[in-house]
């Protein structure tokens, strides 16, 4: 019994290692369905351990708007923007 849960946890080592992943469920998809095969598995793990690059979120805190030509933080009672005077 403890081998076989060994065999399952080592089968699933790529599932487990990139369960927070962006394509977890891509992992768990190839490691379930072609893991039996070496290269399927060893696609997974390497999928898996690859880098997660994600972009991150800028949330500024501001009492302003941003003018949605030229992007500058303008107050918030500004009528024109300060740097292309557009009208806000």
């Amino acid at each position: 019994m403890i081998l076989f849960l060994f065999a399952m946890v080592l089968y699933f080592l790529p599932t487990i290692i990139g369960h927070n992943k962006r394509g977890a469920a891509g992992i768990f998809l190839l490691n379930f369905f072609l893991g039996w095969t070496v290269i399927g598995w060893v696609i997974a793990l390497v999928w898996a351990c690859a880098s997660d690059v994600r972009t991150p979120v800028l949330v500024l805190a501001s009492h302003g708007r941003f003018c949605c030509l030229c992007g500058r933080l303008n107050p918030a009672d500004a009528r024109f923007c300060g740097a292309c005077g557009r009208p806000a």
